[in-house]
């Protein structure tokens, strides 16, 4: 006697019922890992302003006139800078050890171990969980960071990443309801309206007023990656950090560096676009580091003399570093690199740009001119290699100018002197202290 069709189905029903149950339970447990994930494990994305931000700190006028007031944008960004102090500890001067030397410098104040100057900077809230951009010299070496909100709430910040080649860094207080600063979408224009916010010569959060003046600066030697949007709103040091908004208050970029004769703003100041700082802060919240492309070559531009007529696009090819990117491709010295992936390498730095901004085993395709002919090579590119810290200055100085002001953040070493020196300053105190102490006649 066979079985009927209902009881073969139900066989077959309860043969698969394990193997389905335990998909549902992989299922759910993938879910629940990815739904428990900490903040720190995602994707940092930029903050973003909704449309209904926007429309409520558009520019308002009285009249049809000329824009009166920027108050809404002012008011909706300055929420989201921030003052930045750190502190360094000194460490006790070399010569404290000897005890004559020693009363000298207590005397007159100096030697001793302790806390050293307070520096200022400036900071903007990217994420309501405490996650806050920078520069680099502003935290750099420092011991203790203290973070000042416009609300007069102060919190201590710990440092997540630093990239000197970019001058950014990431610090984070532990705090949240913070209100982060959208992101403007549009690239920024010449000639578009810009307020820089910040806390200049550490007199309090300050908002000044300009416009673009130029994008894609390079070439100022301060970063090893620059990329700036120049502006005449005043910049003054302590604004280094600090925001940089347009017209609804949207941040468009970083302030970081002004150039100067007098150490104070005389209209041409620098901030690192938005583009750049998403990409770093990004890796720097990830993974504590920036990861860039390399291409293993020493380059130079191809046009030299700006008076000449005639111009010459592309980068030439000085050296190939053995074992590099560049070697395993087949590039050799002399070539001339005319374009990557079809964009025209107009000179050095806009190579150098573009190579950085792509992450390793990104391949490109270049174009050369060796011997006269055009080839096309493909470059596989491999990780930068660590470079060197450098300190950046705050203020750009004109070498033409006779009194140069020094550049703010830079270390002063203490003064050493030779072992002569020392035993005769010695010996100059110890006559000096007999003196002092020995009784003086009417």
């Amino acid at each position: 006697m066979s079985s009927s069709p209902n009881t073969k189905d139900k066989a077959a029903f309860l043969k698969w019922l394990p193997w389905i149950l335990l998909l549902v339970l992989i299922a759910a447990f993938v879910w629940l890992f990815t739904s428990m994930k900490t903040p720190s494990e995602a994707t940092w994305e930029p903050p973003r302003t909704t449309p209904a931000e926007q429309q409520a700190s558009a520019p308002v006028a009285d009249t049809p006139a000329p824009i009166s007031s920027y108050h809404n944008a002012v008011a909706r960004a300055s929420q989201s800078v921030v003052n930045i102090y750190t502190t360094q500890v000194m460490a006790e001067h070399p010569y404290m050890d000897d005890p004559v030397l020693r009363r000298f410098f207590e005397n007159h104040g100096g030697g001793a171990a302790g806390q050293g100057p307070t520096n200022l900077g400036s900071g903007v809230i990217v994420s309501a969980d405490g996650y806050i951009v920078t520069n680099a010299h502003v935290v750099e070496k420092a011991d203790e960071i203290t973070v000042a909100f416009n609300d007069g709430r102060k919190s201590r910040a710990k440092v997540i990443g630093t990239d000197p080649d970019s001058d950014l860094a990431v610090i984070k207080v532990d705090m949240t309801g913070l209100t982060p600063l959208g992101f403007r979408e549009v690239p920024i224009r010449v000639g578009d309206l810009a307020l820089a916010i910040g806390n200049p010569f550490g007199v309090g959060q300050t908002v000044t007023q300009g416009i673009i003046s130029a994008t894609g600066r390079t070439g100022l030697g301060v970063n090893k990656f620059e990329d700036f949007i120049q502006t005449d709103a005043a910049i003054n040091p302590g604004n280094s950090g600090g925001a940089l908004v347009d017209a609804r208050g949207e941040l468009v970029g970083i302030n970081t560096v002004i150039f100067s004769r007098s150490g104070g703003s005389m209209g041409i100041g620098f901030a690192i676009p938005t583009a750049l700082v998403e990409q770093v802060m990004n890796a720097l919240i990830k993974d504590g580091r920036v990861s860039r492309g390399w291409l293993g070559i020493e380059i130079q531009s191809q046009l030299r003399d700006p008076t000449r007529l005639e111009t010459s696009t592309g980068v030439e090819v000085l050296k190939v570093i053995d074992q590099g990117p560049a070697a395993k491709s087949g590039l050799r010295v002399g070539d001339i690199i005319l374009t990557i992936d079809g964009i025209e390498m107009t000179d050095a730095n806009t190579l150098i740009q573009y190579v950085a901004r792509k992450p390793p085993t990104t391949e490109l395709a270049a174009q050369i001119l060796r011997n006269g002919k055009n080839k096309q090579i493909k470059i596989l590119l491999a990780e930068r290699p660590q470079q060197e810290v450098v300190e950046t200055p705050e203020i750009i100085n004109d070498e033409s100018f006779e009194d140069q002001p020094s550049y703010h953040g830079q270390n002063q070493n203490q003064p050493t002197m030779s072992e002569e020196e020392r035993v005769r300053m010695r010996e100059e105190l110890l006559q000096l202290f007999e003196r002092d102490g020995a009784p003086q006649s009417q």
